[in-house]
């Protein structure tokens, strides 16, 4: 008697995209904030990188200070990561994923966002 090998794959979860704000709101290298649902989202315009025009979206909530100061933190390149500096305790958090460099325990949450058109749009 043969056994067969199952598969399970599990159902891929539909992205919904959602204006957020204009391509006008965003300020180049620098982070403006964006309510979403209750919580406040920094999002951070890098419109010349090596990959082209890129748009991060990170909660704006410091988790060593509880503050709402991510969006006002320095953006910069540390380890070959693109990172935001807080602006209270200086930690930093890569932009791509949120972790946290100094305090590897913390974590910012990060949505999928996009330019679309004058649109920055964000999944959820």
């Amino acid at each position: 008697m043969s056994q067969s090998n199952t598969l399970r794959v599990q159902p891929l979860e539909t992205v919904t995209w959602r204006a957020l704000c204009s391509r006008q709101d965003l300020v180049a290298h620098s982070g403006v904030v964006a309510w979403l649902d209750g919580e406040q989202v920094a999002l951070f315009h890098l419109p010349d990188t090596e990959t082209g025009d890129q748009v991060f979206a990170i909660a704006n909530k410091d988790p060593k200070s509880g503050a709402n100061v991510i969006g006002r933190g320095i953006v910069g390149q540390l380890k070959g990561d693109l990172v935001i500096a807080s602006p209270l305790y200086k930690q930093h958090f890569r932009l791509a994923d949120g972790t946290c460099l100094e305090y590897p325990e913390q974590r910012l949450r990060v949505w999928p966002v996009r330019l679309n058109g004058d649109a920055v749009e964000i999944a959820h």
